[in-house]
């Protein structure tokens, strides 16, 4: 799903609308594709009644066509209409198919919009555009507060799918009107507004998707966004083959230099991500002090035992580190290995050394900022995965400055430090020094916890082992840390209780729900 603003949606469609595939098209096919969402949903809950919010404009246009739609399957469909004219050909084919029409305007008390939610199972939200501005008009917002006061009397409140957007967000910057209506799942059409992935506008989307509208895969100004939302089938696309005839080299080996008596279980729970990820084999680099303790919770690894000074990584470990690499495919550096001036010069020299594809993180990412022209000295494409704190020590920003513009600031230095940056937080930004971007359309508390940036860390090196390329990797790493760090929550039925290794434990479900 490719992420636009509102005009840059509009340039899209004025250049489909000029190349041949008219609005009216465009219409026919976004309505189209929203009813076969909702019979897709419909068949294990049984629905069969829906009812639309229908505006003036597109969104309501399509809404009209998902209903007739719904209409000639079976469906017991009706619209609500507001500010629509009366001779409008998309009311006169519904109606035409069995669906029922109200008008607003002959609704002063809305008993009628009453009785149209009395059994309704499917309630789509039509009633407002991309192009919005808030505050809302008078006559809108009262039918979007009389419908929210409807349903929170109702004993089962209906499915709500929002058509586009939810009606009363503002499509660009993430505000919201009072009076919104929060969906279960927005169907956003041909691609993924920007505010949608904005707060407070994200608590309002519910699930999300995006439906094709027909826009030709070599339109110029579709084709040339390069920012996306990452989804399921983008990041099943991305998972290496598992064949009946693999071995263990054939997913190769991830190194993992982590770990101080301070941290100790950064080295657990990166190593075991990197486990649960797929990886063939994972080898732990630790302070000699920690294998004691992690041998036991993490069988299945291997390891070298490094020189320490009081627990933390000692710059002499970094040839006996060097002088095992040679069955390592992919390299982790930083989780857990604390501030010592020892270990910093441990970094600088394995980082130039070092010549595998290489992700660094955390306290790696703190020791890198201190290392002069560290960029230049990493191997080529390497992974940073910074949260915004740690940013900032390695631009200099503040993090104020770096979360009010995320997506540009981690273009701007993917692009000026020649490698990937997965910036961490809500709606994690991945962005890579040729341009591309992908969000993840995430933003819980379930990962905002210790330890849940070593899973990540764990999980990209261990998917860059398998043979995925840096960018792919932080994509797919990024999305399914965020999957599990939902279910973590689902299962423990609170974001405020996940620990890191519950979400390390949903690593494996999170996968699964992929395939």
């Amino acid at each position: 799903m490719k992420l636009v603003t509102v005009s840059q949606m509009r340039a899209i469609e004025q250049e489909a609308d000029a190349n041949g595939l008219s609005y009216v098209e465009m219409m026919e096919n976004a309505g189209r594709g929203l009813a076969e969402i909702i019979n897709e949903i419909a068949e294990f809950n049984a629905w069969d009644e829906a009812l639309g919010l229908v505006g003036p404009g597109n969104n309501g246009g399509d809404t009209l066509v998902a209903l007739t739609h719904l209409a000639e399957a079976g469906w017991q469909a009706r619209a609500y209409i507001l500010r629509r004219k009366r001779d409008d050909a998309l009311v006169a084919r519904l109606l035409d198919a069995g669906g029922e029409v109200t008008y607003a305007e002959s609704d002063g008390n809305f008993s009628a919009l009453a009785s149209c939610f009395e059994s309704v199972d499917v309630l789509l939200d039509g009633l407002l555009g991309t192009g919005i501005k808030l505050p809302l008009k008078t006559e809108i917002s009262r039918v979007l507060e009389r419908s929210l006061f409807i349903m929170a009397d109702m004993e089962g409140r209906p499915f709500v799918v929002a058509v586009d957007c939810p009606s009363g967000v503002d499509c660009d910057s993430g505000e919201v009107a009072l009076e919104c209506i929060p969906a279960d799942l927005t169907v956003t059409m041909a691609a993924v507004k920007r505010g949608l992935l904005k707060l407070p506008a994200f608590e309002f989307v519910g699930d999300l998707t995006a439906v094709d509208i027909g826009l030709p895969d070599d339109l110029p100004a579709f084709a040339e966004l390069r920012t996306e939302v990452a989804d399921h089938g983008l990041v099943a696309g991305l998972l290496p083959d598992r064949d009946l005839d693999s071995h263990k080299g054939t997913f190769g080996t991830a190194l993992i230099a982590a770990g101080s008596l301070t941290y100790t279980g950064a080295a657990f729970l990166a190593g075991s991500a990197a486990y649960r990820s797929g990886a063939g084999l994972v080898t732990l680099a630790v302070p000699e002090p920690l294998h004691a303790v992690l041998a036991g919770q993490l069988p299945e690894a291997t390891w070298i035992l490094l020189p320490h000074e009081s627990g933390f990584i000692s710059e002499t470990a970094s040839k006996i580190l060097l002088d095992n690499l040679s069955r390592a495919t992919t390299f982790l550096l930083g989780p857990g290995l604390g501030n010592s001036a020892s270990t910093e010069k441990f970094v600088e020299d394995v980082i130039s050394a070092v010549k595998l594809p290489t992700v660094i993180d955390a306290d790696g990412l703190r020791h890198l900022a201190r290392i002069p022209n560290w960029h230049k000295k990493l191997s080529a494409f390497a992974v940073l995965t910074p949260h915004p704190g740690e940013m900032s020590v390695l631009t200099g920003l503040s993090k104020d400055e770096t979360q009010n513009n995320r997506e540009g600031i981690a273009l701007k230095y993917a692009k000026e430090w020649g490698h990937v940056v997965v910036l961490k937080g809500a709606f994690t930004v991945i962005a890579s020094p040729d341009g591309h971007m992908t969000v993840i359309p995430v933003g819980t508390p379930a990962l905002a916890h210790a330890g849940t940036g070593d899973v990540l860390a764990g999980l990209i090196v261990g998917l860059r082992a398998q043979g995925l390329d840096a960018y792919d990797s932080a994509v797919a790493g990024a999305y399914i840390h965020a999957r599990a760090g939902i279910l973590a929550a689902e299962d423990l039925g609170t974001t405020a209780s996940v620990l890191a290794s519950d979400v390390l434990n949903n690593i494996p479900d999170a996968i699964s729900g992929l395939e």
